[in-house]
């Protein structure tokens, strides 16, 4: 396929990446009528209950809780379901701090579990391994739009009588064996932040169809107001604490009009990114994103992996190789798991108190350290991520599979003639 761009060959992508706008007239519109109902106050205007209407239809629940943001609905979530002091919930190694940070806000103790080395969605082998008589709950991170072994995991947490939380920020409208993620669990959560397939800027929301479960998170998000009575008095009867993550009506109206755009972002990022998958399958030394069978995944990025032994060539080299051929990639997603920051190897997320590792409701000893979750940190060490949009063309798919190629074929035949 000639000589790699890096080494002074001719360049695979030489035309930019398809691009668009993502708000527009609709937007504005809502927006218009939002302004116009003279309060930008949930409760007391319609767009963020028009909104919560139309995701729960969409994603045909009971339920649906809008919030300020994505690490808040997980916060509202853990809440609702009761965990405190001394709980444990087990959850994964790679993903965004706001999928712990509510754990660590109600002071309970972060438990990582290591990963499928190809999904790189939770183990539920590793799952099952973690609980102890202190697990709660566990939170499943469907990474980059693409499902967890749910039936696996439903089946523990039934077993051990957890609950199970959906963390589905990076992936909307994808499908677990026909089932929403999102829907599986007690609480699907997600986020409308500006790096996910829609946003309001910054948003979230929670999903579930228990009652009980949409009463205790109404009050989570709202300060512990119980909106729901129909005594005034009773509104105010505060049971515990809570904090406030409300989200406004200017929020709610950008999110009825995103949400409009939904499906079709979402099928033409599954499109993309099977594209990818269909293009470097059977490629030596590259293992493509694993989508489990019976499962569709929303492709929020593309993130293969790299075999170093196969190709004899790092991935940090690999990356640069591809880069140079006008595919932009980043070598790795997030620079090491979780457990290695320092809020944890240090016990440092409330200063000076050592809480809430060290809390005396908790009475077990927890270490974070590297080495916890060596699968999890093998795909960090050797993934290449790809950004994956809605706006990308035929010609940008073909373009990167080409770049794929050229890189893992020029490497794999170096190495062959020696």
């Amino acid at each position: 396929m000639g000589e790699l761009a890096l080494l002074g060959g001719e360049k695979v992508k030489t035309t930019p990446f398809g691009s668009g706008k993502r708000f527009g007239e609709e937007e504005l519109r809502q927006l218009k009528e939002a302004l116009e109902q003279n309060t930008l106050f949930y409760w007391a205007g319609n767009k963020v209950k028009e909104f919560t209407k139309k995701f729960a239809s969409l994603y045909g629940v009971k339920h649906c809780v809008a919030v300020s943001s994505g690490t808040a609905s997980l916060h509202v979530a853990l809440g609702a379901i009761g965990i405190t002091c001394g709980d444990e919930v087990i959850t994964s190694p790679i993903t965004d701090m706001g999928t712990v940070i509510g754990i660590l806000y109600q002071n309970a103790i972060p438990v990582f579990a290591d990963l499928d080395p190809y999904t790189y969605n939770l183990d539920p082998k590793s799952v099952e391994e973690k609980i102890t008589g202190k697990t709660k709950a566990i939170i499943v991170v469907h990474l980059a739009g693409n499902a967890a072994d749910m039936d696996t995991i439903m089946d523990i947490a039934r077993r051990y009588n957890l609950k199970v939380i959906e963390d589905c920020a990076q992936s909307y409208m994808c499908y677990y064996k026909g089932r929403l993620a999102g829907t599986i669990g007690d609480i699907g959560c997600f986020s409308l932040n500006d790096f996910k397939h829609i946003s309001v800027g910054d948003g979230g929301m929670l999903v579930m169809n228990d009652d009980k479960l949409y009463e205790n998170a109404l009050r989570f998000a709202d300060k512990n107001y119980n909106r729901l009575a129909k005594d005034p008095m009773a509104t105010r009867a505060i049971q515990y604490l809570a904090p406030n993550y409300r989200m406004n009506e200017l929020m709610g109206a950008v999110a009825i009009a995103q949400l409009d755009k939904l499906e079709s972002i979402c099928k033409r990022r599954n499109v993309y990114g099977d594209g990818i998958t269909k293009g470097i399958t059977g490629l030596p030394g590259i293992h493509p994103h694993k989508v489990l069978e019976g499962c569709k995944s929303s492709y929020w990025f593309y993130m293969f992996r790299v075999d170093e032994d196969v190709l004899e060539v790092s991935r940090d080299e690999f990356s640069k190789a591809l880069a140079a051929e006008g595919i932009p990639n980043s070598a790795g997603y997030i620079p090491i798991c979780v457990y290695e920051y320092d809020i944890f190897t240090r016990k440092n997320a409330y200063p000076g108190t050592g809480c809430p590792f060290d809390c005396k409701y908790y009475g077990r000893d927890i270490e974070y350290y590297k080495g916890l979750c060596p699968t999890a940190e093998e795909i960090l060490r050797t993934a290449v991520k790809i950004t994956v949009n809605e706006f990308y063309t035929e010609q940008d798919l073909a373009d990167v599979v080409a770049g794929i190629r050229k890189v893992s074929e020029y490497y794999y035949n170096r190495k062959n003639k020696r």
